[in-house]
């Protein structure tokens, strides 16, 4: 069904909520290629971090076609889809470089890590876990891949510690 003509472009498809991993499979076993972002980030769930495999973009995938040869009929009836997003008559087209630059970001598992929460010297941090949980201090700086320091005001008295990166906040 698919070409492999030049005239291959990517759009955007809108899903159902929650089932854009059952779209991306049902367009590929009609023959279309298509492409769904996703990532790992850390979220929380009953006060515990735990990390997660999601979509990049909720709702959203991309799929290859060809504007020329391509049937697009079946598309907005495959189990998954609610639609090609468009912007008046003409679905719209996403730039190559894009596709491009999501997948490099792409590990061997087809799937992004999120980073953490990044925070920048003299801001505002509170920690969500661990023996100082509910304590606000300063970030100061990263020590290593999953470690900063913050300084801390227990008692009156600034305390610099140690702390997971995972851990951390921003102070509301």
């Amino acid at each position: 069904m698919a070409s492999d003509s030049a005239q291959k472009r990517w759009y955007l498809v809108y899903s159902k909520p929650r089932k854009e991993e059952l779209a991306r499979v049902n367009l590929e076993r009609q023959g279309y290629p298509a492409y769904l972002p996703m990532m790992r980030t850390p979220r929380r769930k009953l006060g515990r971090r735990v990390i997660r495999v999601e979509p990049m973009f909720p709702r959203y995938l991309f799929i290859h076609l060809d504007t020329e040869t391509d049937n697009w009929a079946p598309i907005r009836s495959t189990l998954g889809v609610v639609s090609l997003v468009r912007f008046g008559m003409l679905p719209s087209a996403v730039p190559d470089d894009l596709i491009a630059s999501l997948r490099e970001r792409d590990n061997a598992s087809g799937i992004q890590d999120v980073p953490l929460n990044t925070f920048e010297r003299g801001q505002r941090v509170r920690i969500e876990e661990g023996p100082f949980m509910g304590y606000e201090g300063i970030y100061l700086a990263q020590t290593g891949q999953e470690r900063v320091h913050i300084l801390l005001d227990i008692v009156g008295k600034a305390a610099r510690t140690q702390v997971d990166v995972e851990h951390l906040g921003p102070a509301d």
